[in-house]
């Protein structure tokens, strides 16, 4: 019977999801997946219609293990700093995976020009973010954590999300895993501030010798 799917759906869906990710979703064919698959290109087409539905399928199940992993991450450390820098550990050791580094899947696709034309795909981003938003902003919204941000929870959450992202385009452009830490762990540094730490004096102190 046409649609009827021959094979695991999951392993396909999860070796088709390598392929977008090295690749990306403009570059990827349904060649491309059937060769990654072992699934003819014929039964692809039958059960899903187009590679952009086998992309979502994949990115769904992507945003979901990286949420759930992010979310046990942070409630693993119930000090809200230890959590942040739990995340951030966890986001920088998904980006630079594989070998080579394979980058952020989510940050990259939204970046390709599909995405800027295909509203299923702006819903899943902005779905993926807002959720992860809401993840760090529950973290740092208890007492302990706003005694200490020096901003609100809401800005807090606010940065940390954008932050990620911004760690994304500079592990495309440093290839550095350490790079991304000291940054990260900089990031934190800021939002809970130590007041025993004194301030680093930027700039070079001239003295005169006469």
């Amino acid at each position: 019977m046409a649609g009827v799917r021959q094979f695991d759906e999951s392993e396909m869906l999860a070796e088709a999801l390598g392929v977008f990710w090295r690749k990306g979703l403009s570059a990827t064919t349904m060649q491309d997946i059937a060769q990654a698959t072992g699934v003819l290109r014929g039964s692809l087409y039958n059960a899903y219609g187009g590679k952009e539905e086998i992309f979502l399928l994949a990115f769904d199940a992507y945003v979901g293990r990286f949420l759930a992993a992010i979310r046990q991450a942070m409630e693993s450390r119930p000090d809200p700093e230890q959590a942040l820098r739990t995340l951030f550990d966890a986001a920088i050791a998904s980006m630079t995976s594989g070998s080579p580094a394979r980058g952020c899947l989510s940050t990259k696709t939204a970046t390709e020009p599909a995405a800027l034309d295909d509203p299923r795909l702006q819903t899943r981003l902005r779905g993926m973010l807002d959720e992860l938003r809401r993840i760090v902003l529950a973290a740092l919204s208890t007492d302990a954590a706003r005694a200490r941000l020096a901003v609100s929870p809401e800005e807090a959450a606010d940065l940390v999300v954008t932050f990620t992202r911004g760690l994304a385009v500079m592990e495309r452009v440093y290839r550095d895993a350490g790079h991304l830490e000291r940054i990260a762990a900089a990031l934190v540094r800021t939002l809970f501030p130590d007041p025993r730490r004194r301030p680093v004096q930027s700039g070079t102190k001239i003295t005169s010798t006469q």
